[in-house]
């Protein structure tokens, strides 16, 4: 049995509908792939690029109030974002995604290449 998104702290229906359109269909599957993955297949189905709307993810997915993140933890997702969003508009597509995925330490790097 599968848990809907919308179960997660600070996530509702159109986050629900956007995760969907994004091919994420559970709370679970939400979980598994982590905020930076799950955002990026966001950005890849035409959703717009928002901070609010990534930060929220983040302290969802962490249990956390959407307002709880505050100082240096909140400059760190604020990068990734950037990085997130960078990649979507500069380099396109899923290849750009990834290098930015794999750059801040989201995916394993693939077979033969290395990181900085």
């Amino acid at each position: 049995m599968s848990t809907p998104i919308s179960s997660i702290r600070n996530l509702g229906p159109a986050m629900e509908a956007a995760f969907a359109r994004a091919g994420i269909g559970s709370a679970e599957e939400l979980r598994e792939l982590g905020p930076d993955v799950a955002y990026a297949r966001l950005l890849q189905t035409g959703h717009r690029a928002h901070f609010i709307a990534y930060y929220v993810l983040v302290m969802g997915l962490q249990g956390r109030p959407w307002n709880d993140c505050k100082g240096a933890e909140k400059a760190e997702l604020r990068a990734r974002f950037d990085a997130l969003k960078s990649a979507h508009v500069s380099k396109g597509g899923l290849a750009g995604l990834e290098a930015v995925l794999d750059e801040i330490g989201v995916v394993p790097p693939r077979p033969g290449t290395r990181r900085g």
